[in-house]
This record gives structure tokens, C-alpha cells and sequence, in this order.
């Protein structure tokens, strides 16, 4: 059953990176859309998932919020090495693919991660299940959405950017069926969500935000960010 639900994931996924793909003349208003959507699953759905399940404090602090912290670290540390290398090798100034590729294949592992969630409810209950599918169905396409967002953005060719959102479609799929193997630990999962929330805020803030207001910095722009984040709060709404 999960993996049959885990289909729709995977339809919703593919629906999202059409629609990005689809919007290039209005590439200001997806960007606005997508950091809302980003900051959307972040605050509203990732860190408290994260903080639930890993919150256990470590001096003082939840072992959560620690890894959200070190991911968004994380995250800036490795785009600033990879620009360094590109132009210590010549290369001249501007986005550097490879960041582009690293985030959209966390935004796999996190369909993946998804999908394991989706089989671990239904091995709980059917109503379980299926209150968990209605949100990964839901947010799935924000996430196909953003991963084709994340890959384009960067300067990767569109052959790069269908790639990956194919595999993000299929993750999930992949996740609920590997529940019938084996149960991953609810620590371990929560530090994961703590700690890719923190790189996606990173993307969202300092790179998707910043380049949809700059040559448009236009009132529909603000407006497509704030619905997406309004959009991800409806679908946790739902959800719980």
C-alpha cells in the first residue's frame, strides 16, 4: 500500500519541475515562489519533524537545531569552496554548477527520507498512512518544484535538471519500498531533517531569494514568496 501511495508522490514530484520549467519567462516570480517554498518547508515542516524526533538537548541545546545550524554552515562552507576552486582554476565569476547538483541531490535524499516515512506510517496504521501521505503527496511538489529550481539556477544544462528530478520523483518510491527491509532509527532521521533544513534555509536566503529580487525586484515577486510559504503552512495544516 505504500508504495502504490508512494506513485502519486512520485506524479506530484514530476507536476512541480513541469511547472518550473514551464514559467521561464516569468524566472523572477518561480524564484520568489520557490524561496517561499523552500522557507516554507523549512520552518513549518522540516525543523519541527526534526526537533520531535531528535530533540534530545546536548549542552543545552537540541541535538536538532545543533545540525540545523552546522547545515546551513555546511552548506555556505562548501559553495565557498567550490567558487574558490573555480577561480583558482581560471574560471570566471558566477554560480557554480556543482552546488547547484549537491543541493538538488539533498532534495533526493530527502524524497527518499519521505518515502521511508511513508512506509513507517503505514506499518503503524492505514489512518496513519495515510495522513502522512496526504503531506508527502502534498509538499512533493514543492520539492519537485525546487529541485529543478536548484539545478537550472546554478547554470546546469536542462539534461542535468530532468535527471534529477527524476530521481527525486522516484525516491520516494524507492524509500516506502525499502521499509519492507528494515526500520531507520527515529534519531537518526530527525538529525538528517535538522540538518538539511539548515542547508535549504542557506540556498533559500542567500542565493533564490536574493536572485529573484535582483532584477526584479517587483510587489508580485514578495507576493509569490509569501504564498509559498502560506501554501506549505496550508499543507501542514491539512496534514495534522
Amino acid at each position: 500500500m505504500a508504495v502504490f501511495v508512494a506513485l502519486g508522490a512520485f506524479l506530484m514530484t514530476l507536476a512541480g519541475g513541469w511547472v518550473a520549467q514551464r514559467v521561464t519567462d516569468r524566472r523572477h516570480l518561480v524564484l520568489g515562489l520557490a524561496g517561499g517554498l523552500m522557507l516554507g518547508v523549512v520552518g513549518l515542516d522540516l525543523l519541527p519533524e526534526a526537533i520531535e524526533a531528535a530533540g534530545t538537548p546536548v549542552f543545552g541545546v537540541p541535538a536538532a537545531l545543533l545540525l540545523f545550524v552546522g547545515g546551513f554552515l555546511a552548506a555556505h562552507l562548501v559553495e565557498r569552496l567550490l567558487a574558490g576552486r573555480q577561480v583558482a582554476h581560471g574560471a570566471s565569476g558566477g554560480r557554480v554548477p556543482q552546488v547547484g547538483l549537491t543541493a538538488a541531490a539533498a532534495m533526493v535524499v530527502h524524497s527518499l527520507m519521505d518515502g521511508i516515512a511513508l512506509g513507517a506510517a503505514f506499518q503503524v496504521s492505514g489512518s496513519m498512512g495515510m495522513a502522512v501521505a496526504l503531506a508527502v503527496i502534498s509538499h512533493d511538489f514543492a520539492d519537485g518544484f525546487n529541485t529543478y529550481t536548484l539545478t537550472s539556477l546554478y547554470g546546469n544544462a536542462r539534461r542535468k535538471a530532468l535527471l534529477m528530478l527524476f530521481a527525486a520523483a522516484a525516491a520516494p518510491v524507492v524509500g516506502a519500498a525499502t521499509t519492507l527491509l528494515f526500520t531507520l532509527p527515529e534519531e537518526l532521521l530527525g538529525g538528517y531533517l535538522g540538518f538539511f533544513g539548515g542547508a535549504l534555509l542557506y540556498l533559500a536566503a542567500a542565493e533564490i531569494l536574493p536572485e529573484a529580487h535582483h532584477t526584479h525586484p517587483a510587489r508580485s515577486t514578495l507576493l509569490c514568496t509569501i504564498g509559498g510559504v502560506g501554501f506549505i503552512w496550508l499543507v501542514v495544516g491539512i496534514a495534522e
